[in-house]
């Protein structure tokens, strides 16, 4: 059996989905999923967000009135280094016990690969090279990115080289 949290990125980077919510889901759909314990974020009426704690969901639309789209998702795992392990949202923990600090790529592509969940590394952003190497999961679209330098003012100092720094999926 995978212990706590590990066992949570293993389903994400699986299913492409965070307790079941996808991407694409609607504001509604997600906080039926995830619950109504989030910070939200609008910084103009085009783009929403919804933090909850470790969990992020994007949505966006083309203008006021018309029903939110969905964009993304990302699961900031550097922000477990940094803060206490409740960070993790409270779904997250009521299904999956406590969160480590750290989540180690190598060993997360290692139990994927047992798993026959292959990882393919992407291009890199120019402006995230060298600090940062990415991974794709070819089925899902999950996205694992980790430090693989460190660089001042570029990484977090809380992490160390071959830590994720975050998962990702886009909504298509």
């Amino acid at each position: 059996m995978t212990p706590y949290s590990l066992a949570f990125y293993l389903d994400v980077v699986t299913t492409g989905t965070v307790l079941g919510a996808r991407p694409g889901d609607s504001p509604e759909r997600v906080a039926e999923l995830l619950g109504t314990d989030f910070a939200e974020y609008s910084f103009d009426p085009h783009h929403l967000i919804r933090d909850y704690g470790l969990t992020e969901f994007h949505w966006d639309r083309a203008r006021p009135g018309l029903p939110w789209s969905g964009h993304h998702f990302s699961l900031q795992v550097h922000r477990l280094a940094r803060v206490d392990r409740s960070t993790a949202d409270s779904a997250l923990r009521a299904r999956y016990g406590r969160f480590a600090p750290r989540l180690r790529f190598d060993k997360l592509r290692r139990l994927l690969e047992r798993r026959g969940v292959p990882l393919v590394e992407v291009p890199e952003l120019p402006a995230n090279a060298p600090y940062f190497r990415t991974f794709r999961q070819p089925d899902s679209q999950v996205s694992v990115t980790f430090v693989a330098t460190h660089g001042r003012h570029r990484t977090p100092s809380d992490l160390r080289i071959g830590d994720v720094y975050k998962l990702g999926r886009p909504a298509f």
